[in-house]
Order: C-alpha cells, then sequence, then structure tokens
C-alpha cells in the first residue's frame, strides 16, 4: 500500500508516530526492544501500512516520560489515543478487514496460550533452581514471559473489540459480509488503554485488500509487537544474564502498557520495620557493574528488563543505588528506574516515596509520586480506602495529595467513584490544602459527576 492509497486517518496516525519516535532515544527503552525484536513490523507501521496495538503507542508514551517528564506523556497520550482510534476504524474499514483480524486473533491467542505454558514452566523450573544465579536468571526470563502474556492478553481483548464493532456494524441493513466488509471500527473503550472511538474513513473502499495471509505471517516478532507469526509466536527470551538479587515472588514484571494503566487494585499493608538488609550493598555494587557492562554492549532491552527487576528492590536499597547510579553515569538508568518503580502498587510506592524522601532524595520522591498517580483514577480510590482502612492515613492522604495536584479536576473526582461517601471528603480536604480555587474546582467536578450534591 502506498503513501497515496492510505487512508486519511491511517496516514495521520503514521505522521504523528513518526513524530513521536523522533522524539525518543531510539536505541533506549522499550523502543530499542520493539526495533530489535520486530524492525519489520515498526517499519510497517511508520509507514502507514499497519496500524499498531495501543499497548506499543503505551510503551512508547512511557519513554517519552522518562525524558520529558510524566506530564509531557500524559499531555501526548490524550492527542495520540483519538488519532489511533480513528486510524483503527480506517484500517478496519478496508474489504476484508474481518477475515484479516479474525486471522490476527487466531494467532495471538496462540501467543497467549504459548506465553501461559511459558510461564509454568518457568515458575517449575524456578522451584527446583539449584543456585542462587540460576534462580535470578529465571526470574528474568519469568519477567518478559509475563510481559509477552500481558501483551497477548490486552491484543486479543483488543481485536475482539474491533471484530464486534464489525460484527454489529454488518448485521444493519447492508449486504456486507458479517465478518468483514468497509465498515468501521473502533476500541470500543474496552482495550487496555483505550479511551477514544473512531468512525470510517470514506477513502477505506480504495483501499487494497489485505495482505495475504502466508505473506503477513512471515513477519517476525512475538507478542511483544503487531507483525507475530503463527509459526514463530515463541518469544525471543532475553540471554540468560544473571540480574542482582530482587524479590522472588513474581509481583513486578516489565510492562509496556503501564503507562495506559495497570490493573493492579487494592494496596496491601507491608511491615512498618523490615528486618535488616545485609545483602544491600553487594546488590548495588552488582546491579551497577552489570548495567555498565549491558550498556558497553549496546544490549539496552536487557538493560531495561533488569530496572525493571530492580524496582521490586525493597525501598532502603534504593537511595543507594541512585548514588551509585549517578557516580557511574548512568544517571539516565536512575530515570528509568523511577519510572518503573511508579507503577508499584500504591502502598509500595508511598513507601519507596518515603525511603527517598528520607534519604534527601525529595525530587525523586516528588516524581515517584506524580508518575504513579497517573493510572486509572478509579485505581487511585481503591487504593486509597484499602490503606485507610488499614490505618494508613498519611499514606493515604499522599496519594490523594499528589493526584489531585497534578491531574484535572474531572480526573480527580473520578478517583471517588469507589466510594464517594468516604472519598469526597478525602479529595476534598487534599484540594483545600492546595488552594481555595482547587477546591472550587474539584467540588465543581464532583457535583457535574453526580458524586457530591
Amino acid at each position: 500500500m502506498t503513501v497515496d492509497q492510505l487512508p486519511g486517518r491511517v496516514r495521520e496516525f503514521a505522521n504523528y508516530l513518526n513524530g513521536l519516535l523522533a522524539r525518543l532515544d531510539q536505541g533506549g527503552g522499550w523502543c530499542a526492544v520493539f526495533w530489535q525484536r520486530d524492525p519489520d513490523g515498526m517499519r510497517a507501521c511508520l509507514d502507514g501500512r499497519e496500524v499498531p496495538p495501543w499497548d506499543v503507542v503505551a510503551a512508547l508514551l512511557q519513554d517519552l516520560a522518562t525524558g520529558y517528564g510524566p506530564e509531557a506523556a500524559v499531555s501526548e497520550a490524550e492527542r495520540a489515543r483519538p488519532l489511533h482510534a480513528d486510524a483503527l476504524a480506517a484500517y478496519d474499514a478496508r474489504p476484508g478487514a474481518g477475515d484479516d483480524l479474525s486471522d490476527r486473533l487466531d494467532v495471538m491467542l496462540r501467543e497467549q496460550r504459548y506465553a501461559a505454558e511459558r510461564l509454568a514452566q518457568l515458575g517449575r523450573a524456578l522451584g527446583s533452581a539449584h543456585s542462587r544465579e540460576e534462580a535470578e536468571s529465571l526470574n528474568l526470563d519469568l519477567a518478559w514471559a509475563r510481559d509477552d502474556h500481558e501483551r497477548a492478553s490486552a491484543r486479543c481483548a483488543e481485536l475482539r473489540s474491533r471484530l464486534s464493532r464489525l460484527s454489529r456494524l454488518d448485521a444493519g441493513p447492508t449486504d456486507a459480509p458479517a465478518a468483514g466488509g468497509a465498515a468501521a471500527g473502533d476500541l470500543d473503550g474496552r482495550v487496555t488503554g483505550g479511551a477514544g472511538s473512531g468512525s470510517g474513513d470514506g477513502s477505506g473502499a480504495a483501499v487494497p485488500a489485505p495482505v495475504p495471509a502466508k505473506q503477513r505471517k512471515r513477519r517476525r516478532g512475538s507478542a511483544r509487537f503487531a507483525g507475530m507469526s503463527a509459526d514463530e509466536a515463541a518469544p525471543s527470551v532475553v540471554p540468560r544474564t544473571p540480574a542482582p538479587p530482587g524479590p522472588a515472588d513474581g509481583r513486578r514484571r516489565p510492562r509496556g502498557a503501564r503507562f495506559a494503566g495497570g490493573a493492579e487494585a487494592a494496596a496491601r499493608p507491608e511491615p512498618v520495620q523490615a528486618p535488616p538488609d545485609e545483602d544491600a550493598g553487594q546488590a548495588v555494587a552488582g546491579a551497577v557493574e552489570l548495567l555498565v557492562r549491558l550498556r558497553a554492549e549496546g544490549r539496552s532491552g536487557e538493560a531495561h528488563a533488569l530496572l525493571a527487576e530492580i524496582a521490586q528492590w525493597p525501598a532502603p536499597r534504593l537511595p543507594p543505588l541512585a548514588d551509585a547510579l549517578r557516580t557511574a553515569g548512568l544517571d539516565a538508568d536512575w530515570a528509568t528506574l523511577l519510572w518503573e518503580a511508579a507503577s508499584l502498587p500504591p502502598d509500595r510506592l508511598v513507601t519507596v516515596a518515603d525511603a527517598l524522601a528520607g534519604a534527601d532524595r525529595a525530587e525523586d520522591a516528588r516524581q515517584i509520586l506524580r508518575q504513579g498517580v497517573v493510572r486509572p483514577a478509579a485505581e487511585i480510590g481503591a487504593a486509597v480506602l484499602a490503606l485507610d482502612t488499614a490505618g494508613r492515613h498519611r499514606e493515604a492522604r499522599a496519594l490523594l495529595d499528589t493526584c489531585v495536584q497534578v491531574r484535572a479536576p474531572e480526573e480527580a473526582a473520578r478517583c471517588a467513584e469507589p466510594d464517594p461517601r468516604r472519598l469526597v471528603p478525602l479529595l476534598l480536604g487534599s484540594a483545600q490544602a492546595i488552594s481555595d480555587q482547587r477546591h472550587r474546582d474539584l467540588l465543581h467536578a464532583l457535583r457535574v459527576a453526580g458524586l457530591a450534591s
């Protein structure tokens, strides 16, 4: 499909995607992972021959946040979502789009099953690991396998939503076949992080038929990107490079889609006092040494995965790690690590912020809280309720204060949805502590949303 043949909205999104990547370090972060694992898929999306899944766009926005700050990424996400939804709608208006989507769903379901089997295999292997080094290596493989499974699951949901939209449209007074036709599709509000809907692009009728399945399946990749093939469904696992010690409970994982809002729900209380961490110094030194080597060898994807694992560490380890990274000239890795840690469950997020603030890293503490509240408002509300119920009122207030400060009143107001009776007074208290104007704006937003009288 040439540029001139592209539907207008697909071409518009391709132009947007090119502009976004021009602002990123394409040798680092998730951008580097995508280029390494599926260069053909990346080029197809940049040329407008494909529209990437939303989780890919969200991962690139995460890279943007690392370089330009969370506020820039939030603003960019508001622009990207409707453009992406409109591009999908126009792309799905092609003749035969329903068959194409069905083929892709079959492939992604197989990838989802494979990833689940891989997780089970790695879990069993971890249980019988014979050394600490082997366990650490398996934990790293587990992190990537979880990422593959989460991406595959999100893409299955996205593809089902698009197929459902096509089926509903084709059920109307039209002669198009039930599974395809020149109908418009949208995200239907059900894809992780998706918020837009789109309409058809009348140019859709001039688009050639989709690439035959046999040719489409020659693309390389895995669930990590759009061009995953059925006969190459196994993810390319990161080489087994020992990672520094970290929890082996599997609660954290690298998540490119986390910017769009992960599904970590209620907070879980942690012990007020952790036992002495006798291995902290050795862990910090090992992490920095390994990161220096990975960066020197240009293995950016593995370095990013390592940082995601380090984000699981006990909070007291992070301040000395920050100092060690700065001494080694790895300030950018510290920024990436802060972003990764920002996706921790809210109670652990506040614990990390406390540790940073207590080590005279107040700005880092504020940054991780600002990044951490860029998640679905209802999730913030549920976490505040859990913290408040557990008697952790200061942590609950820290989350709400940051949320009210950095998010628009309309977004902050939605935090009250899980329990307006309890959450509205807490939200208004946080707003009043900022300013009278913020209190008035939030109260108005709560009233408009029907959450306050």
